[in-house]
């Protein structure tokens, strides 16, 4: 495998960290407005790039007071706040390491994440509080911010575990070192347990760059997010693409269908990113016709959307292994529709029929077939270092050659442009969120009375899909089986991850090597559908 990024190579962050970054917006463009907050409810805030400077060196100050040293893994599990970028901005500037963890994550998972990586405190919300407390036990102390999300709080926190109680004098600037550790996010795979996806601080600022370069994006800009900011998406295409060239990022709790457009008015906002999910629930209402959009950002290029949101549609494809898109449309030449675009310039991209086979020893695809997706880049610079605590994992997503198996299936166009197939890796898209197969059937093969299972999609018209679990019953199940399966997930697993079904059946279809055969419960949802 070809070996990481060693601190002996030049690249173009030698010698920088994302701490110089923020340094040196705030020098550039420091009565600039960075984030803006905009709330469900409540009044919103301005932070301008002096000011988000400030506060995360006052709280990089704080967080040393509480012991956090270089290489510390602090949890951040928050949804979408002013104080989930100050906490993961203020670890940059440490050297500590910002975990950020899925705001619906199930305790089970908490517990998990924070076990795994060995967090030395945490920081959430008051409605996650007594939760991830319980849940994580290992932590040495808990910070918890002034509302939830934008809400006004059921409970305020006490003075000594506030957030705002993160504040000390500013510590100095560590030396730069782009290869130190920056974050980690937990992303679903074929492993019963999610694997943690560990970015050095070169990463961070490849992915400010590159996102910035593919996006077009300008110092006038002004960027929309509302995808989980715990999210690749969000963090990087959005907000480190802002950094990068001096923009405005937006922040919204969540996607909002009503308040979409007032907001996108308010702030004149020229760019956003998109999933299925949100161009659906936009679709109803009326398009302002004097919006100021430029450009979204899709998993597809120009869809037939376009004419009616009067909005050009990037498509890309990308991965939180990737930082950035690895497969990006044209933001000055005609994109062809419902592609994802092309190789990114910065990648290089392989298209084979065999997934099992080092890249140079496979059957490349020509135009007009599918196939597995492979990418090559540089660890810890365009693709991330490791999986965290894991070498197995590490070793085994990479071929001899350094290509990173990807686990998804393009279709290669005739005219070269590729198109997004399916995902080898048994996966599923739940409103935008990936989900591991195997981590629901892990919940229900613990369930009494369960002999075999097996979790598959069923497609869903806003959700694009959902997980439907196909329960065998041992010999003495009880009666009830469903439902106690149905209670463990709901008990061990992010609502988004619970089956929408839960379906006892006498037999499972067997493929070869007595595998159960997924294809055929897929195709039986799927006449369920089209007989309904």
């Amino acid at each position: 495998m070809r070996a990481a990024l060693s601190r002996q190579d030049l690249h173009p962050f030698s010698g920088l960290d994302v701490a110089w970054l923020v340094e040196e917006r705030a020098h550039s463009r420091r009565d600039h407005p960075f984030i803006v907050w905009e709330p469900f409810v409540g009044a919103g805030c301005t932070i301008t790039y002096g000011a988000f400077h400030q506060r995360i060196r006052r709280i990089a100050g704080g967080l040393v007071r509480r012991g956090v040293a270089p290489g510390d893994r602090v949890l951040i599990h928050l949804e979408n706040c002013p104080e989930a970028l100050l906490a993961w901005y203020a670890c940059a500037w440490i050297g500590a390491v910002a975990v950020t963890t899925n705001a619906r994550a199930s305790d089970d998972e908490l517990s998990y994440y924070a076990d795994h990586c060995g967090a030395v405190g945490g920081i959430t919300q008051p409605k996650f509080a007594e939760r991830v407390a319980a849940s994580c036990r290992g932590l040495g102390w808990l910070a918890v911010t002034a509302d939830d999300g934008g809400e006004p709080a059921a409970r305020a926190p006490d003075a000594a575990s506030r957030f705002d109680a993160l504040d000390g004098e500013p510590p100095p600037r560590r030396a730069p070192d782009p290869l130190h550790p920056c974050s980690v996010q937990y992303t679903s795979g074929t492993t019963s347990r999610p694997k943690a996806v560990l970015w050095t601080h070169a990463n961070a600022l490849w992915g400010a760059r590159v996102n910035a370069a593919h996006e077009d994006l300008r110092a006038d800009d002004v960027h929309l997010a509302y995808l989980p900011l715990f999210h690749t998406n969000a963090q990087a295409y959005s907000v480190l693409a802002c950094l990068w060239v001096g923009a405005t990022c937006v922040i919204q709790p969540r996607f909002s269908a009503s308040r979409f457009w007032p907001v996108s008015l308010a702030h004149r906002c020229t760019w956003t990113s998109l999933i299925p999910f949100c161009v659906k629930a936009l679709l109803p209402l009326d398009v302002p016709p004097a919006h100021h959009y430029r450009w979204w950002g899709s998993a597809v290029s120009a869809p037939p959307t376009d004419a009616h949101f009067n909005v050009r549609t990037m498509g890309w494809w990308g991965m939180t292994e990737t930082i950035t898109h690895g497969i990006v449309g044209s933001h000055c030449l005609p994109n062809v529709p419902l592609s994802i675009g092309r190789p990114a310039p910065e990648y290089e991209i392989a298209i084979v029929e065999s997934a099992g086979a080092p890249v140079r020893e496979a059957r490349h695809v020509e135009p007009g077939g599918s196939g597995h997706l492979f990418i090559r880049g540089v660890r810890g610079l365009s693709l991330f270092k490791e999986y965290l605590g894991n070498e197995r994992a590490t070793r085994e997503a990479f071929d001899a050659d350094g290509w990173f198996r990807t686990g998804d299936r393009v279709n290669l166009l005739d005219d070269g442009s590729i198109q997004f197939g399916d995902r080898d890796k048994d996966m599923l898209k739940v409103g935008g969120e990936n989900v591991a197969a195997s981590e629901v059937e892990r919940v229900i093969l613990a369930v009494a009375g369960v002999h075999e299972c097996a979790v598959v999609a069923k497609k869903h018209a806003m959700l694009d899909e959902v997980p439907v679990a196909f329960v065998l019953p041992a010999a003495d199940a009880p009666p009830d089986l469903a439902r106690r399966v149905a209670a463990a997930c709901a008990a061990q697993l992010a609502d988004f991850k619970q089956p929408a079904e839960v379906r006892l059946v006498d037999s499972l279809p067997r493929s070869t090597l007595e595998k159960i055969a997924k294809a055929e419960l897929r195709r039986r949802l799927q006449e369920d559908a089209g007989a309904g």
